[in-house]
């Protein structure tokens, strides 16, 4: 019984003895958390999509502090939370902001089941990622889009989903807070944020295929071929070609929409604009038969010779 009652004292002992070394260590290694933390963390959405380019809203949310003590915060955004968000953080770490304009994923593949048809069937993990991995597509197109949606899986917002139709995804533009999770997880890099614009009106090339002219038409009815034309169109210099592909700065872009009308493949779309009026398109094809001398009137042609 004595040994029994020894044994509950000295593990009594040492237990406390624990504690208390436990407790001065805590008191003596304590890291005090910035009170602001939890209140700048209480403003964000809370969505933890990494959009912001952190592991989750707490990770921005330090990021701001650290930054609003250095005196600016503008390198920081919440693309979930936009500009009402990131100006309560603001007026609550005390600076001034300039505001950010809203962005909106755009797919940058025209690649429909017309456009592009099928020449193989791939037998493997249905995702966009192990088909990308295994350098395989179903076909003659290696940069479009391999229609898994691995960018469906990933956003939390249910704005994007695929069209069974033409095979391609498709973004609401009323659910998508441009994020930045499908720009991320897509292999192919066809799909990119851009400024929604006045009115959400854009214009982009939906084409990422590098190939030379011939080798991209050939694998798509719709493929950029770097012609040169829009370029040499714009009088805005928004537009560059690159590796055989046309490329629209969005932030030099005027939305006059003329390189639309001269791409011979139909690359370069044009979105949220008022459909044109019948009356506008009779005039636009007068003008047009008005330019090309052989439609012109016999009469005219006379007085010309």
């Amino acid at each position: 019984m004595n040994f029994i009652l020894t044994a509950v004292l000295v593990l009594g002992a040492i237990a406390l003895a624990s504690a208390m070394i436990l407790y001065v260590c805590s008191k003596k290694f304590a890291v005090k958390e910035d009170p602001r933390l939890g209140k700048v963390a209480e403003l964000l959405p809370g969505a933890n999509c990494g959009g912001c380019g952190f592991p989750g809203c707490s990770g921005l949310a330090g990021a701001l502090i650290k930054a609003a003590d250095a005196g600016s915060i503008e390198n920081l955004n919440c693309p979930v939370g936009g500009n009402d968000v990131m100006n309560n953080i603001a007026d609550l770490l005390g600076i001034t902001i300039s505001n950010s304009e809203a962005k909106v994923a755009v797919i940058k593949c025209n690649g429909t089941c017309d456009q592009r048809p099928r020449i193989s069937s791939y037998d493997g993990l249905r995702t966009c990622a192990a088909m990308h991995a295994a350098c395989a597509g179903e076909t003659w197109c290696g940069y479009g889009c391999l229609g898994c949606g691995d960018c469906v899986s990933v956003c939390q917002f249910g704005a994007i989903n695929i069209n069974k139709e033409t095979g391609l995804p498709e973004v609401d533009e009323n659910k998508c807070e441009g994020c930045n999770a499908c720009v991320k997880a897509c292999p192919r890099s066809i799909i990119e944020l851009r400024k929604k614009g006045p009115k959400g009106r854009r214009v982009y090339v939906r084409c990422v295929n590098k190939d030379k002219g011939a080798t991209a038409i050939k694998a798509c009815k719709a493929a950029c071929i770097g012609c040169g034309k829009c370029f040499k169109e714009c009088k805005f210099e928004a537009i560059t070609i690159e590796k055989n592909l046309s490329y629209i700065d969005p932030n030099k872009c005027r939305l006059c929409r003329k390189c639309i009308d001269v791409c011979p493949t139909s690359a370069i779309i044009s979105l949220n604009f008022p459909a044109p009026s019948t009356k506008s398109v009779t005039m636009q094809n007068a003008i047009k038969q008005n330019e090309n001398p052989a439609n012109a009137p016999k009469e005219e042609k006379e007085i010309t010779k």
